[in-house]
Parts: C-alpha cells; structure tokens; sequence
C-alpha cells in the first residue's frame, strides 16, 4: 500500500520544536535522506557515544543495508529479486526481509485483509505508484484483473526462504519497511545507551528516554487539513513508537469525485468514509506503521473494535459536518497530556 508519509514533514517539525530542550550542546542533531523520504535524529549522549560523524556513519550503512534489501525501486534488492521470480522457486533472503514479509502476513491477518503487502497492481492502477495517475478512472473489468495479481495466501516464508505459488504476485513494503529503518535505528542508538533519544523517518517515530533536561518528549498530533500546520494534540508517548496515517493530502479529483490514495484491498477501491487521521502507538515502529495504514483502511467502528482486541493505543480523528470528532482506545488515554 502506498503512503505518502512526507505530507508529516510539518507535524514532525512542530514535534521538534516541542521537544527541543534549552541545552542545545547536550543534543547530537542529525538528519539526511533514505527510503525516497528524510530522517531527522535527536539523541541526548552519554560518555559512551561515538563521534557523531561516526555515529551517522554508522546510521547510513544500517538504512542503505535496507534499501538493499526491500526497496521496489531498485532492481537487484532482495525483494526485487523477489518480485521478478517467475516460478515457485524458494528465494533465500536476509532476516530482516523475511521478518518484514512475515510481519505483512500477520497484520494481514489481524486487521481482516486491511493491509496487504500485495496491493502494488491495484495501487499502480488508481495512479499512485510509479506509474503515476491513470488517464481515467478504471473500470471494473481492469480492477478485477489487477486483483488477479494480489493475494497474500500465495506468499510462503519458511525460516529466510520465501517463495510465490503466483508468479504474478508483487509485494511492495511501503506500508511498514520505513517503520522497520526506524526500529533498525533505534535498536543501533540503544547499545550505546544514550539518557534519550528521537527517530523519525519519513513521519514514523520512536522515541525513548528523556530530554537533556529530564522532562519527556511530546509529539505534536497534527489536525487534518488541506493545508496549515494546527495541532490536534499533544502526547508524551515515552518509550513507544508512534505511526499517523491520513487521506487528506495526497488524492485527486476527476469529474468532481475525490479519489484517495489509500486502497481498500478486499474491495479494490479507494476508501470512503468520514476518518482522516490515524495515530497508533506501539513498542514496534513497524508494527505501528502497518497499524495506522491499516485503520485508514477500515474506518472509525472498526478500528476501534481491532484496537481493543488488540489492546492497541490509537487516536482517530473523523471528519464531522462542523469540524472534527476525536476518539481514543482506553490504552491511549494514559499518553495524552493536558
């Protein structure tokens, strides 16, 4: 599924402001660019810490390793590789990769086929993949056809073997490899046990410990809107992992219907309904993330149904006729500050 997560780059630079600290020195700022988005990185050092030139040295070559391994826009990545396969042939990939695939197969589960790693040929279709938008809206016969080419049942991983009984089956992992870079990161800063740190690529966050100054770092939850930068809400998500989702920004309009970028994979069709932001905290950035595309997906009721089955911390914001409804999971409420 495809996700726009750089319409956050305002949310994100509203969750720096709030939580800077007034000792500048005491905070290794640094920031650059993988996955097709940007990263920006705050940690608050120890005695232990590398140079920080070393330290982002260090950073790079765990998101380029990555790129190697999942990106759909590089030919020999392991999941490139992957996708061009024309035979059920079994594939011996890396240990993130299959982790990566096998958690897309999990979450496919959980949220009731509400996020598909499959969904590339159906995404492509409605003109937000790499093939840009279609010339008109497809029809029912092309949609039947694209969907031909998902299905999540025909992708098996057997230890680091992953193999395809659809040679037409393409698995993109948008939806939560970016979580995962920041999982990769976040794992790197925490064998140097800094006092506190923040992540975030592309939008998705973890955060852990504190400020320079002791207090803890909050996040600006951006209210939707075509454009401006109002906050909804402020959190404290501790040590936790923070994805939001929304359909606000990135759709297009053709004969006065708006068409969204996000897909719903049972149906083939891009959603419709009233909720505009989703924001899921969780210990996993990767799992946050694939949460948040998810909710989007299946609307208000129904997340808030998965979230309390799965004892999830959510925050969804619906569109309502005189502005917007804010609704959180009981698991959540501990996090919201006054």
């Amino acid at each position: 599924m495809v996700k726009t997560l750089v319409n956050w780059l305002a949310l994100i630079g509203l969750a720096f402001f709030i939580s800077g600290c007034s000792k500048q020195a005491e905070v290794i700022s640094l920031s650059g660019n993988t996955m097709g988005t940007t990263y920006h990185i705050k940690v608050v050092p120890n005695e232990t810490m590398p140079d920080p030139h070393l330290l982002q040295a260090e950073i790079d070559l765990a998101l380029e390793k990555v790129n190697d391994q999942m990106s759909t826009y590089r030919p020999d990545s392991e999941l490139s590789q992957f996708n061009q396969m024309t035979r059920p042939e079994r594939m011996q990939v890396s240990a993130d990769t299959a982790t990566v695939i096998e958690e897309g197969i999990e979450l496919y589960k959980k949220t009731d086929g509400a996020l598909d790693i499959t969904l590339g040929p159906i995404v492509n279709l409605w003109g937000f993949g790499p093939d840009k938008r279609p010339t008109q809206i497809p029809s029912q016969q092309e949609i039947d056809t694209a969907m031909d080419r998902t299905g999540i049942e025909a992708i098996e991983v057997d230890g680091n073997r992953i193999s395809k009984q659809n040679p037409d089956i393409y698995v993109d992992l948008s939806s939560i490899a970016k979580g995962f870079g920041v999982d990769k990161v976040a794992a790197l800063l925490d064998k140097y046990h800094p006092t506190g740190y923040l992540v975030e690529i592309g939008g998705e966050i973890s955060l852990r410990g504190t400020k320079a100054d002791g207090s803890l770092w909050r996040i600006a939850i951006e209210q939707p809107s075509d454009s401006g930068t109002a906050v909804q809400q402020v959190i404290s998500p501790k040590n936790m992992a923070m994805a939001t989702s929304g359909d606000y920004r990135n759709y297009y309009e053709e004969d006065g219907q708006r068409f969204s970028h996000l897909i719903d994979p049972r149906t083939g069709y891009p959603i419709n309904h009233r909720l505009a932001s989703v924001t899921v905290l969780h210990p996993e950035s990767m799992v946050a993330d694939g949460y948040a595309t998810a909710m989007m997906v299946l609307g208000t009721k129904a997340s808030l149904e998965l979230a309390k089955r799965e004892h999830l911390a959510i925050m969804l914001i619906e569109k309502q006729d005189d502005g917007f409804k804010v609704f959180y999971s009981e698991a959540f409420k501990p996090f919201v500050t006054q």
